[in-house]
């Protein structure tokens, strides 16, 4: 017993032990049942038999299919690139000296807090057609006519969608960039201010090389979260109006369990792996490079 709590390679496995038996059963198995059920004809209440690849091979002619992929990426990309700049913008902002700083950096993690469904049914108040205190604001102001239906054009939900989720996710990225900006030393800053440097300067060649590692993990997370959103949308749109707002995920869940088809929704949901993995080697070869200019290629 000694001897092994001597070595320090058998005790840090034996502590990761529970938590590496938790991500096995929780994780690995429901990963792994996917994938088989995607070679599979599976139905609810029938068990399946191994079709090859036909489920794949349908999904290229699925035009429905082709759409919730184009929702995916355009809902990603903009929503991430939008709470990149504007979490980036209120992490600089929380990093100065403020009055009630503590309470402020509480107040602006509360979107993040809130569970998705509370925050998807309070949007969905919010873009009611007939109730919306966005466009009553707006009327009152005399800026438009007649209420806007957030929900019901496809272009306008798809914004929608977008907004919502901008909504919930700054928060995560400014928090998580706030962090790092606290460990860049302030003698930096004061040498950069002694050459002259101005606000600016100081942020391109100070703050932001030594920011990119954080940036790099913190987007990667936050096209992970997009990517995959499914809560906020079903509960918004169910993917709605005429599959303007249908993600890969939620056009997964729907063809695999009020539709049936279980081989055909799990595919679907297989065939977003690829993006998410080359999301995570983009972010991996990025700090790569990264280390690799700030000289620690030689290490």
């Amino acid at each position: 017993m000694r001897r092994f709590l001597d070595d320090r390679t058998a005790l840090g496995l034996a502590f990761m032990l529970p938590a590496a038996t938790l991500l096995l059963v929780f994780l690995t198995y429901p990963l792994g049942l996917g994938l088989w059920l995607g070679f599979t004809d599976a139905r609810i209440g029938r068990p399946g038999h191994w079709i090859g690849f036909e489920n794949f091979e349908s999904l290229f002619g699925d035009s429905l299919a082709r759409l919730s992929l184009f929702n995916t990426l355009f809902y990603t990309v903009i929503a991430s690139v939008v709470k990149f700049a504007l979490g980036l913008w209120l992490a600089l902002l929380l990093n100065r000296h403020l009055p009630f700083k503590a309470f402020i950096r509480a107040i602006v993690l509360l979107p993040f807090i809130v569970p998705t469904a509370l925050s998807a049914i309070a949007f969905w108040w919010i873009y009611d057609a007939q109730f919306s205190v966005v466009s009553w604001g707006l009327t009152r102001m005399g800026l438009i006519d007649t209420y806007i239906d957030f929900l019901g054009e496809p272009w306008m939900a798809r914004f929608s969608t977008i907004a919502a989720n901008i909504w919930r996710g700054v928060p995560f990225v400014a928090i998580c960039l706030l962090a790092g900006l606290q460990t860049i030393a302030p003698s930096l800053y004061e040498a950069a201010a002694l050459d002259g440097a101005t606000e600016w300067q100081k942020f391109r060649h100070v703050t932001l090389p030594l920011l990119t590692p954080i940036i790099a993990v913190v987007m990667t997370f936050s096209v992970l979260f997009t990517f995959t959103d499914f809560q906020l949308i079903y509960v918004l749109t169910r993917g709605g109006p005429l599959n303007a707002t249908h993600l890969m995920a939620t056009l997964s869940f729907q063809r695999a369990i009020p539709g049936g088809n279980l081989g055909e929704g799990a595919a679907l949901a297989t065939a977003m792996v690829p993006f998410l993995l080359a999301a995570i080697l983009f972010s991996y070869f990025g700090l790569q490079r990264r280390s690799w200019q700030q000289g620690g290629g030689d290490k």
